[in-house]
């Protein structure tokens, strides 16, 4: 049994969904684990992870603009140590994902043919990111 940890740094130059599926792809190869299990952290709380449609533009769209009509920025929030963007940030992050798992087979994650991973950035002034990612298996 083999298992390998590291980090994915993303800064994200808007906010909105940002396909990382190449990046966390190329790390899994780095790693040569032919079958076993990835997980992904996101270690953030105004951000999230997504595995979500790829191929159409207009899907990620109408999620971007889902997230800010259910959690939209108002002036009746309590919390807004970082601005009014901070408070919709949680809450979007909590209605998304903040980990994912993903099966592993032959070196290549088991993602259907129009899934990819989205890092979903929940502020209108993105920083630095961090995703820790873990592998184990064979």
């Amino acid at each position: 049994m083999r298992q390998a940890s590291g980090t994915l740094g993303i800064t994200a130059p808007r906010q909105g969904l940002h396909l990382i599926t190449d990046s966390v792809a190329s790390w899994v190869a780095e790693q040569g684990v032919g079958e076993g299990l990835l997980t992904l952290l996101i270690r953030h709380t105004s951000a999230s992870l997504l595995i979500q449609e790829n191929a159409a533009p207009a899907a990620r769209r109408d999620i971007e603009r889902w997230l800010a009509r259910i959690a939209p920025e108002s002036p009746d929030y309590e919390h807004d140590d970082e601005g009014p963007d901070d408070m919709p940030a949680h809450l979007r992050s909590a209605l998304t994902a903040t980990s994912l798992s993903i099966p592993l087979l032959h070196g290549q994650m088991r993602l259907g043919t129009w899934q990819g991973i989205y890092l979903c950035e929940h502020r209108r002034h993105p920083g630095r990111r961090e995703i820790a990612l873990h592998v184990v298996g064979e």
